[in-house]
């Protein structure tokens, strides 16, 4: 009997009869019923195989639920530290885009954001091609992004709780900007934040970051050096992400966890949160 591994289903329109075709394709002998939107399938008599994981996908799929494999579970208080990306993941926007908008460019820096959250541009480059575009813009625009667009992701209030009651120090680690890591990490507590510094001149922005940019691999370096400052190693912690910018310091990570996310993102964590809120991460934990 296997033992390390768990099945975690959550979704609205979930059903019994859905639920136990699941377990019934997985070779599961225990389903347990968590709440009304949440189950878990446990017991597996043999390895789960890659096409029946693609078939049990679909049928979660079809009914816009989430289905996770959770192959060693953990408690949460195990972790040391939960490692958020910002933009379209800890919150709801890109804010750069926003910025854009205040100058009519939103769809021209969209498109630059869009492919390099595909992969398709080094990120480096696309963040100064896409800062270049934001010269002469009043600082003042960056407050208005803040108070007016800027909302926290579904669930994100209380997966932060949970976070915090557990114990896990919190790292909001972005390539976006200090203006909104900083506002973010007063407004909700967290421990540690890292971003890219836009340059100002006279009130107004340069089109230039200052000093290194926050890529794949300082967000993976990041992570590293936080875990040696607490102590632990890196698979003690999760790391949560939407763009192909994520993918190092998810690779890194005990659990790493796609968030609403590109397909190359969802491809390569070992969890997806597809039609839920952040707060579902909390699922896959004893």
């Amino acid at each position: 009997m296997l033992t390390e591994m768990r099945i975690v289903l959550r979704g609205r329109w979930l059903t019994t009869n859905v639920v136990q075709q699941i377990a019934q394709q997985a070779g599961a002998g225990l389903i347990e019923q968590r709440s009304a939107v949440l189950w878990r399938l446990e017991q597996f008599a043999a390895p789960v195989t890659a096409a029946q994981r693609e078939r049990i996908r679909a049928a979660a799929y079809a009914v816009r639920a989430d289905l996770n494999f959770i192959e060693h579970p953990r408690k949460l208080g195990s972790y040391r530290l939960a490692v958020m990306d910002m933009d379209s993941t800890l919150i709801t926007i890109e804010c750069i885009d926003e910025i854009a908008g205040m100058l009519g460019l939103k769809p021209q820096v969209a498109a630059i954001t869009e492919a390099a959250m595909r992969g398709d541009i080094a990120y480096p480059d696309s963040l100064r091609q896409r800062v270049s575009l934001l010269k002469g813009l009043d600082v003042a625009a960056l407050e208005r992004v803040y108070n007016e667009r800027l909302q926290l992701s579904p669930g994100a209030g209380m997966m932060l709780a949970a976070f915090k009651a557990a114990g896990l120090k919190t790292l909001l680690v972005s390539g976006g900007f200090t203006f909104f890591t900083g506002k973010l990490q007063a407004r909700l507590g967290l421990d540690y934040t890292c971003s890219n510094l836009l340059g100002i001149a006279d009130g107004k922005l340069t089109g230039a970051v200052v000093g290194p940019i926050i890529d794949a691999g300082a967000k993976a370096v990041q992570l590293a050096e936080t875990c040696a400052q607490l102590g632990c190693p890196a698979s003690d912690a999760i790391a949560m992400g939407d763009g192909a910018n994520d993918l190092k310091m998810m690779a890194v990570a005990g659990l790493s966890v796609a968030y609403r996310a590109k397909p190359v993102v969802r491809a390569q964590a070992m969890t997806a949160l597809n039609h839920n809120g952040l707060d579902a991460v909390l699922d896959f934990f004893d």
